[in-house]
């Protein structure tokens, strides 16, 4: 590998490429690797730091449980990848990395009476801080120099076997890049690779009170668990994770030129993990805590100083937390002790989680201080719950945006946990978590479709929620069976995309009307009015493939009852997609071939008079997400206006006639604003302006034209007139 360009005009996807070969380098797990990684923009370094730490250090698969004749990479105390800040009074990376492996050897795993075991693998080292030696002494910043130069001679010597067994990535600005190349050829010499990425530099400047290499992480949105996804083709989702209660949207975009239904979004309450039981007050001093791997003190020392008492619910600070962990490992207490010790940490962050404060680093402390409780009691009773939570903890950091692009491994990984949990549940001795566990994996799976094999993993989610079902049942937990038998009927919906459709939407709707059973206008309103949306939509959907008229029909009605309780007071972004999702149903219902003819200028006039009252309320709401797509909407009114003009039995008089012609005219040019970027949807656009025009001369004559042309921006003129 070479050292890259580094002026690009897009960085980010410059450094997207960067960091997964570098990732995927690191990964190979090849034994003497020497990396540099060159970054002069200190927050995408840290960024791109805790997301290989992240990755790489604790690979669910290779930490717990594993077969008696496999090759264990790791445990969930022992890391595959460590971070290091380089020691500025010693700058030594080697004799640092020789003092994290004195500290921390390999663990002997596969050991018996019979057979002696192996010792795990040595991991990988990133080295990061150097750009810190900028502002030391001269002195030190040579003597860093003079054991870079020595590397060589580590590598060669039988003793640094030991140290350098796996890689080491280094972490440098571009000026220290080219003081190495100059002033350490030896160590320039042995590099494996250099990963040069691209970004503006940043002054070096001391974090207090908080580690560098996570000094400036980006904090995921609070509204992580319960979030809706939606895309292209897809109506709902929901989720049931005990970490936060709150959703989000993203938007939908309905392809052109029939109007499509709005996505369908559903939520449920969270599930509350069990807490563990506090344990003796410790020390609060952090220092000297060798016992503890330096990865989970300086993230605990990184994110303390931003935690948040409610209520008297933290009665211990994290470090102190930590110094009681100390105090166990120094007093060699039982491994049950430390287990509740690490699992109270977990807890801890895990409460600063639920309240909203779901950054990168917290997640990682939970999931860190909960893999080590597990390492200490592997037979805890809590062990399922902890697992459950683990699982969530890695679904977590799918949703948070720095790691968005790892979100299948994450996914993956958290779907491994949730199976390692229910491999230690009795269903028959713990329904609830049994159940949890499930819908959450059912929750899981649904995810994991959206990156591969989608029709095999909705298959997955529908068996896992229905296995959740055998135990959540609606004696025992009405609101949860409600939720679940939701949940189940998103799965269905999904699953209808890919293969036997009306199958699975009817069995999508028949799990939705159990949902309701629960979910009462009187008790639920708001949920009772979303599940009546999904269910129009499902109709809507299965019209396309059976009894048509009446299934719209249904749809209508299903669509009309979730407005009384999605109004534009309680829920105006809600009603707003209802409606648009009436008015698309009516356009479908006027285009049957069963439709009387009489009644197909009724059903347009209901279609305009829905699609008007989406697009009212949708831009009333001054920026608020909305789940479907506004000028498709736009389009979708422009053609409902002209095809109710252009129908042989409608009766207008010639100013109404006027005025809807005027209307689709309007909607047309106004969905062109938004179509800029979508060259075919733009196209598509321009030929219904075309098509309206030529209504105007038809209807008018030329004096109509005219109007009309009259109302098109002078931008568009060229491109229009040669097409009338």
């Amino acid at each position: 590998m070479s050292v890259n360009d580094t002026t690009h005009p897009d960085n980010f996807t410059w450094n997207k490429q960067v960091y997964h070969r570098l990732k995927l380098a690191l990964g190979l797990g090849l034994r003497r690797q020497m990396f540099l990684a060159v970054c002069d923009d200190l927050n995408l370094r840290n960024q791109v730091a805790a997301r290989l730490h992240s990755t790489l250090a604790y690979p669910v698969g290779q930490v717990l449980y594993q077969p008696a004749n496999s090759f264990e990479t790791s445990t969930p105390a022992y890391p595959r990848l460590v971070t290091l800040r380089l020691n500025l009074s010693d700058p030594n990376p080697i004799a640092q990395i020789n003092q994290w492996l004195t500290n921390y050897p390999p663990p002997i795993v596969g050991g018996s009476k019979d057979t002696p075991g192996r010792p795990l693998p040595i991991p990988a080292f990133q080295i990061v801080g150097t750009e810190q030696l900028t502002r030391q002494p001269v002195a030190t910043q040579r003597l860093f120099l003079h054991y870079l130069r020595l590397t060589e001679q580590h590598l060669s010597a039988p003793e640094s076997n030991y140290s350098l067994e796996s890689s080491l990535l280094l972490w440098v600005p571009r000026p220290w890049l080219h003081a190495i190349q100059q002033s350490a050829p030896q160590f320039w010499r042995c590099r494996t690779g250099v990963f040069t990425f691209a970004g503006e530099p940043t002054p070096t400047t001391k974090t207090k009170g908080s580690p560098e290499r996570f000094s400036s992480s980006r904090v995921l949105d609070t509204g992580s668990l319960e979030q809706t996804i939606l895309d292209d083709r897809t109506p709902p989702d929901d989720f049931d994770f005990p970490l936060s209660d709150k959703s989000a949207h993203r938007s939908h975009k309905p392809q052109e030129p029939a109007p499509k239904s709005e996505e369908m979004a559903v939520s449920v309450s969270p599930e509350e993990p069990p807490q563990v039981k506090d344990i003796s007050s410790a020390a609060t001093a952090t220092s000297g805590l060798s016992h503890i791997t330096q990865e989970l003190t300086e993230l605990v020392l990184a994110t303390a100083g931003t935690f948040t008492m409610q209520h008297g619910e933290m009665e211990l600070a994290p470090q102190q937390v930590l110094a009681e962990i100390e105090n166990l490992h120094q007093q060699k207490a039982p491994a049950e002790s430390l287990a509740i010790a690490y699992q109270k940490l977990g807890n801890l962050y895990r409460l600063q989680i639920e309240q909203g404060h779901a950054n990168l680093e917290n997640l990682m402390v939970a999931i860190i201080a909960y893999q080590e409780a597990i390492t200490y009691d592997e037979a805890s009773p809590q062990v399922p719950d902890v697992l459950n939570d683990l699982g969530t903890l890695y679904w977590m950091l799918y949703r948070t945006p720095p790691n968005s692009e790892e979100g299948q491994s994450y996914i993956e990984q958290g779907i491994e946990f949730y199976q390692l949990a229910l491999k230690l549940i009795s269903p028959e001795t713990h329904p609830d978590t049994y159940g949890r566990v499930h819908n959450n994996l059912g929750t899981a799976y649904g995810d994991l479709a959206r990156f591969s094999n989608p029709a095999e993993n909705w298959q997955q989610a529908v068996a896992a929620y229905g296995e959740a079902l055998r135990y959540r049942t609606a004696e025992m937990e009405p609101l949860k069976f409600a939720a679940c038998q939701n949940n189940l009927g998103t799965a269905f919906w999904h699953l209808a995309q890919y293969n036997l459709p009306a199958v699975h939407l009817k069995r999508a709707i028949a799990a939705y009307g159990l949902a309701l059973v629960h979910y009462t206008p009187k008790t639920e309103p708001l949920k009772y009015g979303m599940i009546k949306n999904n269910i129009g939509t499902a109709y809507w959907n299965l019209a396309q493939y059976e009894q048509p008229s009446e299934n719209l029909l249904l749809a209508i009605e299903a669509y009309r009852e979730a407005l009384k309780f999605r109004t534009p007071t309680n829920q105006a972004a809600a009603c707003s997609a209802t409606q648009n999702n009436l008015g698309t149903a009516y356009w479908h219902l006027a285009n049957q071939a069963q439709t009387p003819k009489e009644e197909k200028c009724q059903y347009l006039q209901m279609c305009i008079s829905a699609y008007q009252e989406a697009l009212g309320l949708a831009h009333s709401l001054n920026g608020i997400p909305l789940s479907f797509d506004l000028f498709a909407t736009h389009n979708n009114l422009g053609l409902a206006h002209y095809q109710l003009v252009t129908d042989a039995y409608y009766e207008g008089e010639k100013t109404e006639r006027s005025q809807h012609l005027e209307a689709a005219l309007e909607n047309h040019l106004q969905a062109l604003n938004g179509m800029s970027k979508q060259p075919e949807t733009y196209q598509t656009t321009l030929a219904y302006i075309v098509k309206a025009i030529r209504a105007f001369h038809n209807e008018l004559g030329i004096q109509g034209q005219n109007i009309a042309l009259s109302k098109v921006p002078g931008a568009l003129l060229p491109e229009i007139l040669p097409k009338l």
